[in-house]
């Protein structure tokens, strides 16, 4: 069966994170390809995960057509276990990947499309981290860089105003490129902002002060606080002139990047970096575990212990206790 007899628009495939579908989806026919692309299009919300794990499942059929598994009732526990086995990936990829064919063939079973999932009894790696590796600035380097930037243009307010922001809430970047301007909101004698997180959370938190002064001027200098549902961090023209656009993902990144190098902080700093550091910051200064796991709209709080270096020096003083 060629591309052109599946009965799925192309439109539809792109929506799925697919410009075709695999070989073994295609020969199953039509009831398969249309439970194929509605696992992508319907269960999975977050643009992130649906890229992920399209990605995962292409990978998964190119290698079952590569070693002759051809169809889809010829997948079977000892196919799925054989990949996961020679899988060349860190062990969270493979996890991963292994969650991403178990949900799919979860998904064609109830459609009734497959009698039973063959990923269900096969087991991934052991993986358990304790400690997160996202790079951490001390408060002291946060305070660097942000002092660094100048602010003598609106491309430098809106700078200071991210990565403060990202710091004093812990937000992820995919938060603050979706923020709109009436996501920065006064209630009583606060400012709050609002924040769209993963899995359509929306998570509201109290706005520090240094974080309030970074955004009101640079909502000042912009001209944009009566357009309540425009973007808040807005990309720049080839003049450096604001424009109607949100800043996309690596919009941030390059800034941060650049940010980063130009007041010389390590070359790992990342968007990330400022959660971790917000975080630290935050648990050095008497702040609990349990607050903080509620800054940052994590469901558990051993996701927030991820982010606490708090023990880092204390550890490398106990190390140099070591004399010989």
């Amino acid at each position: 069966m060629t591309r052109d007899l599946v009965p799925v628009p192309p439109r539809e495939l792109g929506r799925a994170g697919f410009d075709r579908l695999p070989a073994a989806i295609m020969r199953a026919g039509e009831s398969a390809t249309w439970r194929f692309v509605e696992f992508f299009t319907a269960t999975i919300r977050n643009r992130n995960t649906r890229a992920a794990y399209a990605q995962a499942v292409t990978q998964f059929f190119a290698w079952c057509e590569k070693h002759r598994v051809h169809a889809l009732e010829e997948v079977n526990p000892v196919v799925v276990a054989a990949y996961i086995e020679n899988h060349e990936g860190a062990a969270p990829t493979v996890k991963q990947h292994l969650a991403a064919i178990r949900m799919l063939f979860d998904w064609l079973v109830t459609g009734q499309v497959i009698p039973v999932n063959p990923a269900h009894a096969v087991r991934g790696p052991k993986y358990v981290v304790k400690r997160g590796k996202t790079p951490v600035l001390k408060a002291d380097q946060a305070r660097t860089l942000i002092d660094a930037i100048r602010t003598d243009s609106i491309v430098g307010l809106r700078d200071r105003a991210l990565i403060g922001l990202m710091c004093y809430t812990f937000a992820r970047v995919s938060a603050m490129v979706n923020m709109r301007v009436d996501d920065y909101y006064e209630s009583g004698k606060r400012s709050w902002v609002r924040l769209h997180e993963k899995g359509g959370k929306r998570h509201e938190v109290p706005c520090h002060h240094n974080a309030e002064a970074y955004l009101d001027a640079y909502l000042g200098a912009a001209g944009i606080r009566d357009e309540k549902k425009s973007p808040l961090f807005r990309s720049v023209d080839g003049r450096r002139r604001i424009t109607a656009n949100a800043m996309a993902r690596t919009d941030v990144l390059r800034m941060v990047k650049r940010r980063a190098g130009a007041a010389g902080l390590p070359s790992s700093t990342c968007c990330h970096t400022f959660r971790a550091t917000g975080i630290t910051a935050y648990l050095e200064n008497g702040g609990t575990i349990e607050n903080a796991q509620m800054i940052a709209a994590h469901e558990s709080p051993r996701t927030t212990k991820l982010y606490d270096r708090t023990g880092d020096e204390i550890t490398l003083d106990e190390v140099e206790r070591i004399a010989i």
